[in-house]
């Protein structure tokens, strides 16, 4: 069982660095450095399969990894990404421990995304008027969490149906 289980997670966390990767890479951002946030399907998907610890796994490996393949570990991008990631993971846990529904977790987890991002550029470069750039990123966060959200829940439903894990 133990091994089965790693094999998903394994499979998990090369789909998030492989969402993370294509999106930065084909997708690009959408306007003003805004992504959708494909690989957080993943995050949510691997919360609700597999629990907790390997949802942070999956979430470490897609930064670290996702960020060395790209080439720029340790850069400024990946303390931004990191930070994001930090603070969604978070509320992921509690949306979690709260049994809130898949779609309103994966709108706080988007926000909470960007604060995060946003907290650690404010940090970084020392300009609290990066603040500024907040409201707006809450904005764009709440329909890709609506739309990473949906998309979980699909995946969710065909899996379920066909794997056993716990």
């Amino acid at each position: 069982m133990k091994t089965k289980r790693f094999v998903y997670l394994t499979l998990l966390c090369a789909m998030a660095i492989t969402l993370n990767i294509l999106e930065s890479i084909l997708i690009g951002p959408i306007a003003f450095n805004l992504r959708i946030g494909l690989a957080n399907i993943i995050a949510l998907i691997t919360l609700y399969i597999l629990g907790t610890k390997d949802m942070i796994i999956v979430n470490i490996m897609r930064v670290v990894i996702g960020n060395l393949l790209r080439g720029l570990i340790f850069g400024t991008t990946f303390w931004i990404s990191l930070g994001g990631v930090f603070l969604s993971t978070i509320v992921l846990i509690i949306c979690k421990k709260l049994n809130s529904s898949l779609i309103f977790t994966s709108i706080l987890s988007s926000i909470a995304h960007s604060a995060g991002q946003v907290l650690v550029v404010i940090f970084i470069y020392q300009q609290a008027g990066m603040a500024i750039t907040l409201p707006y990123l809450l904005i764009f966060s709440i329909p890709t969490g609506i739309i990473t959200g949906i998309v979980a829940k699909a995946a969710l439903k065909r899996v379920h149906a066909n794997l056993k894990i716990r």
